[in-house]
């Protein structure tokens, strides 16, 4: 039974339902972010050209260079990078640019919403007026002098 206690103390915890939550939102909001790089963003990067960068890729050994391109002339159009893989070992550097940018347009989105967190922040904090702080106690010297001063005029 110990075991089980324990490991219900450990899930509990404060910060594992925290973290747990923040997972949850965490996804939600990479769904938003993605979202947003594949329907705002891309096109608006594909109007001063090709904004797909997925099937770019380079032939690493002679052999699959001329199946690519004796496929290209036969249908008249781009190899696909699937099938340029079936033909031969190819390094798909597309894959990896459109990855980069999809990551440096996450980044900085969410260190522009952290931006906005901390001056919402800030400004909150600034509004949150203290409560005033208790005058400080009055030193026993200056009570001894208040009596003394109280005693003397009571003559």
């Amino acid at each position: 039974m110990g075991l089980i206690k324990e490991f219900r103390e450990f899930a509990l915890k404060g910060n594992m339902v925290d973290m747990a939550v923040g997972i949850i939102i965490g996804g939600a909001f990479g769904g938003i972010v993605q979202s947003l790089i594949k329907d705002v963003i891309m096109p608006i990067v594909g109007i001063a050209g090709t904004a797909d960068f997925t099937n770019r890729y380079f032939p690493l050994n002679a052999k699959a260079a001329e199946a690519i391109e004796a496929l290209e002339v036969s249908s008249g159009a781009p190899v696909s990078l699937e099938t340029a893989r079936t033909l031969g070992p190819v390094m798909a550097y597309g894959s990896f640019i459109t990855v980069f940018i999809n990551f440096m347009i996450l980044a900085f989105v969410i260190f522009i919403m952290i931006k906005v967190m901390n001056n919402a922040k800030k400004k909150f904090e600034k509004e949150v007026v203290e409560a005033p702080k208790p005058p400080p106690e009055t030193p026993e010297d200056v009570m001894l002098l208040r009596q003394i001063r109280d005693a003397l005029t009571a003559r």
